[in-house]
């Protein structure tokens, strides 16, 4: 059964505005799918790279590759023949016509590399990721998570306690959510095996696939945290730099995201180092070997895993909107003050803080108002989410709200 995304109201947009749409995203994110589902029936070809034949014509003649697929056409693993933009370039500049073409690719790093030299001005670039519990749940609000009033008083779907657990422990890969019998550590150990033979290898020299392997399970051990390299490579015995190279790589493949601290200059003594997180938390618990939601659950680790599977459904809810520079940043100073995440929107901050509890109180937002001195932002509602059923308010402007409804 295919799920319906969010995203698709963005592609059938940029297909009606721009001559060329790019959507970008990890492998098995339902990409490919997506597009299917949306264009079998609109005259578009579908022609994968993945196909040694049609990869050796896009890459060794360009130009023949289109005389075989004159129509509209859509692209997948783009990235695999970047030779392919500069002709692209050249066919979309002769007409006036929009939705030619239509690309995917799962290295976000070279595809942005081959459309900032050819594509700029023609291209609309979206992001798909793994299935958000919005989607999961046929939940028909389709806004970002900005916690203004229009997100506080929408009727929500949502998961609560184990069921939440369970979906975060599954992941949000396709696959997974809709064959409930397919064994999740067999698919994750197929996913993994594929990914690091095919696409670490093509973008960066690895030569020792297993300790690049450990390198993954290290920093998934880490998530929810700021980064900090050298501590990372003394664990691996390898240099910062190396580790820096490979976190990279993970980020140009759209499998983590770095959030990067708020800064202003009324703020001077704020941490540099950027936040770890991964964006599906079921290959964090493959990873971190948690065998079901309640190891999970219960385990070291749940309180950051879920502050991961928050931020995550967050990043999410802005993509399938098509913004795909989420305005998320979190703050934390050289005092140990911090506020989880910030989500700024039209010179408003919106504090955030993510916590396991069920008991929320206004002493978990203490660090809160330090936000209010940031120069030209004032300071909107302020949120706790945490494993709550409803919404509750603690004050005026500070609500607890269940983090199983992002």
């Amino acid at each position: 059964m295919y799920i319906r995304r969010a995203i698709e109201p963005v592609i059938q947009k940029m297909i009606n505005t721009f001559k060329v749409v790019l959507l970008t995203g990890a492998r098995q994110v339902g990409k490919s799918t997506t597009l299917n589902q949306m264009f079998t029936n609109q005259d578009y070809e579908y022609v994968s790279l993945d196909d040694f034949n049609e990869l050796q014509i896009a890459k060794n003649n360009p130009k023949a590759f289109f005389l075989n697929h004159p129509g509209k056409l859509i692209i997948d693993e783009i990235q695999y023949a970047p030779q392919l933009f500069r002709e692209i370039k050249l066919r979309v500049d002769k007409t006036q016509d929009y939705g030619q073409y239509i690309l995917t690719g799962s290295q976000t790093y070279s595809l942005m590399q081959g459309v900032t030299e050819s594509l700029a001005g023609r291209v609309g670039i979206a992001h798909l990721d793994g299935l958000s519990l919005r989607e999961i749940l046929q939940d028909s609000f389709n806004q970002p998570m900005v916690p203004n009033e229009t997100f506080i008083q929408a009727n929500r779907k949502a998961l609560h306690g184990r069921d939440l657990w369970q979906a975060i422990h599954r992941g949000s890969l396709p696959e997974l959510t809709k064959l409930k019998e397919l064994d999740g550590d067999q698919y994750y150990a197929s996913y993994l095996s594929t990914y690091i033979e095919r696409d670490v290898r093509s973008i960066t020299n690895i030569q020792d696939l297993s300790l690049f392997s450990n390198f993954m399970r290290v920093i998934a051990a880490r998530v929810s945290q700021e980064v900090n390299y050298a501590d990372m490579a003394s664990v691996l015995g390898v240099s910062a730099p190396t580790v820096k190279a490979w976190m990279s790589v993970l980020e140009a493949s759209g499998l983590i995201v770095l959030i990067q601290p708020f800064s202003n200059n009324q703020l001077s003594r704020v941490i540099k180092r950027p936040k770890l997180y991964f964006m599906d938390t079921g290959l964090v618990a493959y990873l971190g070997r948690w065998l079901n939601p309640e190891n999970l659950m219960m385990g070291a680790m749940s309180g950051a895993v879920l502050e991961n599977f928050a931020v995550s459904e967050i990043i999410k809810s802005f993509h399938n909107a098509g913004k795909i520079h989420p305005p998320v940043t979190f703050y934390r100073d050289k005092d140990r003050r911090e506020v989880d995440l910030i989500i700024e929107d039209s010179g408003v901050l919106y504090p955030i803080e993510i916590k396991q509890t069920a008991s929320p109180n206004p002493g978990m937002a203490r660090h809160f108002s330090l936000l209010e001195k940031a120069q030209g932002y004032t300071v909107g509602n302020q949120i706790i989410l945490c494993q709550i059923d409803k919404k509750r308010y603690l004050s005026e402007n500070l609500i607890a709200y269940p983090v199983g409804a992002i």
